[in-house]
């Protein structure tokens, strides 16, 4: 699923591109993939309306209309969202595309979604699709003590605390897993015992590796990729996700994959220590 990073490299990516064009048309191929709206209501309500911004949420992507409206979209599982001008197209792109945008002069944006789980909404106010988010991890609010505060009466796991969205935005399984390695925490430690000292590695940590993947333009393990078409290559440098069985790049001890409120999920156990505190 792409995560903050991969969702920041898109916003970037199409920014400079989109800002200031019209929505010409849209075609929906997958009127499913439309909440909050019917699929007939966004289809005429778009067209003709200009993209003052596109911004970031958590996961979800924004485009900010010159009406006050935002379009809300949220990729989910295996959505990707690539840019094209019209008559240009490869097999590729032309794979699991669920909708169409036309921007003008030819230009169009394809949202392709394998499993069709991605999501789209044109609302008044943003907030009714990204309002119950938590905060923004890369957002200097976002300070160790907040943290703390937030873990303080969690008891769930850290992984399964770190993937709510709720409880701070963007944040999924890979960056998850990857924070919680460099924090030298075990996914299964409830999430109120981490102690102080553990709680600024852990915020430090999430920092680090939500920023280096920006960097990387984001990790391409399936389906995601920039709108370019380009994949990402932060999966290159990952230490513990999507590496079951292979060696710990500190330790050399084998990372394992245990299952975290159904969530698969990668660490090293001689690096990340016990399930509980000490």
């Amino acid at each position: 699923m792409p995560e903050l990073p991969e969702v920041e490299t898109i916003k970037n990516d199409l920014r400079p591109v989109v800002r200031g064009r019209r929505f010409t048309s849209v075609s929906l191929f997958w009127p499913r993939m439309v909440i909050q709206n019917s699929a007939e209501e966004l289809c005429q309500r778009l067209p003709g309306q200009m993209i003052e911004e596109v911004a970031r949420r958590g996961k979800y992507l924004i485009f900010r209309l010159a009406s006050g409206e935002s379009l809300v979209l949220h990729l989910r599982m295996t959505g990707s969202l690539l840019l094209r001008n019209r008559g240009v197209a490869s097999s590729e792109s032309n794979l699991y595309v669920t909708a169409i945008f036309g921007l003008g002069s030819g230009l169009e944006l394809l949202f392709r979604d394998r499993r069709k789980l991605g999501t789209m909404s044109l609302v008044t106010d943003e907030r009714e699709i990204a309002g119950k988010l938590g905060p923004e991890p890369l957002d200097a609010s976002f300070t160790p003590e907040i943290l703390r505060e937030r873990l303080s009466n969690r008891k769930a796991p850290i992984k399964a605390v770190l993937c709510d969205q709720k409880f701070v935005a963007g944040i999924g399984n890979m960056y998850a897993d990857e924070a919680l390695f460099f924090a030298n925490v075990h996914p299964l430690r409830p999430a109120n015992s981490l102690s102080e000292e553990e709680t600024k590695r852990l915020h430090k940590a999430i920092r680090q590796v939500l920023n280096k993947a920006i960097d990387s333009a984001g990790a391409s393990i399936s389906d995601y990729r920039r709108p370019g078409g380009e994949r990402g290559s932060q999966q290159y440098a990952f230490y513990v996700a999507h590496r079951g069985g292979q060696t710990c790049k500190v330790c050399a001890t084998p990372v394992e994959r245990i299952p975290v409120r159904n969530r698969g999920t990668y660490f090293c156990p001689r690096c990340q220590g016990a399930a509980t505190c000490s």
